[in-house]
């Protein structure tokens, strides 16, 4: 059994594949028993802050329902709450919070806030998303696909879309799990170099496959499972009309790219969506797409990443 307790969670490099798989069985074990007398009070005497500086549905709700059913309690928080409003420093505000707190799961808008509270906390600090991944997405995905096709290796996960945090995640996710990864996007778009080199490695030690193009059908081909994602992420409002006149329509997920995949394939989106840009409707809200499973399963992964974190 992995040992992660008392670790951060900022991103997927942060487990091993063992550790990764670990919190996918425990996810697994944990929907299917939900409500079980067992679980009611695996957290009892635990506390969770959620630091939020960008919106959230998804991240809030389930992290908050996950505490609650797991025996412990979670504080919300926004930095015009706190005293990051009047100007205390991440560090400072790691250090306070982690002499109350069990853990700190925050939604940032640099990455390097994370890094900063996770140095200055005494307490495991969780990715709720930032500018360079979103983890907790990664690891519901990877469980989504697998609960719906039974094993992850030797699957091959598509990307279609902006190389965004969600992209950059659940590649590396892929990867550390033996499923073969594709990525499409326009050119000036791609994913990070950095996270190539890191994709790259993780695939020579799982066998796995990387392939990165601008041809969404070279992508598609085959998949198991096509995933998409907004064009525009939140941070980049201001370039909304310029990356709706270079994605579309060439990176929508359509009926018709959807044919290039697998007869079986499946479709996932973090959402929310915007309809008629990076996915169709009749895509999104058909019988192949798996987007509200996933929503679902935000709150199941988050608590198996809990107890292995602070259980």
């Amino acid at each position: 059994m992995a040992d992660l307790h008392g670790r951060d969670f900022l991103s997927i490099s942060d487990l091993s594949s063992d550790e990764l798989t670990h919190i996918l069985e425990l996810t697994k074990t944990l929907k299917a028993e939900r409500g079980q007398m067992r679980w009611r009070t695996a957290l009892s005497g635990k506390t969770l802050a959620m630091l939020f500086m960008k919106p959230s549905t998804r991240t809030r709700v389930s992290f908050d329902v996950a505490m609650y059913e797991l025996g412990g309690h979670s504080i919300t928080l926004s930095p015009s709450e706190t005293q990051l409003s009047r100007g205390e420093t991440v560090s400072d505000t790691g250090q306070v919070l982690s002499r109350f707190v069990s853990c700190i799961m925050a939604r940032v808008t640099s990455h390097d806030i994370l890094v900063d509270l996770a140095q200055h906390s005494s307490v495991p600090v969780i990715n709720g998303l930032s500018d360079l991944e979103h983890p907790c997405q990664a690891v519901t995905d990877m469980f989504t696909i697998w609960e719906r096709k039974g094993t992850l290796k030797g699957l091959r996960i598509a990307f279609v879309g902006d190389a965004n945090n969600v992209a950059d995640s659940l590649m590396l996710a892929s990867l550390a799990l033996g499923a073969d990864f594709s990525i499409a996007t326009p050119k000036g778009y791609e994913p990070r170099p950095e996270i190539l080199r890191e994709g790259t490695g993780m695939a020579e030690k799982t066998g796995s496959s990387l392939i990165t193009t601008d041809d969404p059908i070279e992508a598609v081909k085959d998949a198991d499972a096509i995933y998409t994602d907004v064009w525009v992420s939140m941070g980049h409002e201001d370039e909304a009309k310029e990356r709706a006149r270079v994605f579309y329509p060439k990176y929508q997920v359509n009926i018709d790219l959807l044919r290039t995949a697998s007869a079986e394939a499946i479709v996932l989106h973090c959402q929310p969506w915007h309809i008629g840009l990076e996915i169709t409707e009749d895509v999104a809200y058909g019988p192949r797409c798996v987007a509200f499973d996933q929503a679902e399963n935000r709150m199941h992964a988050q608590k198996a990443i809990l107890l292995s974190l602070i259980g």
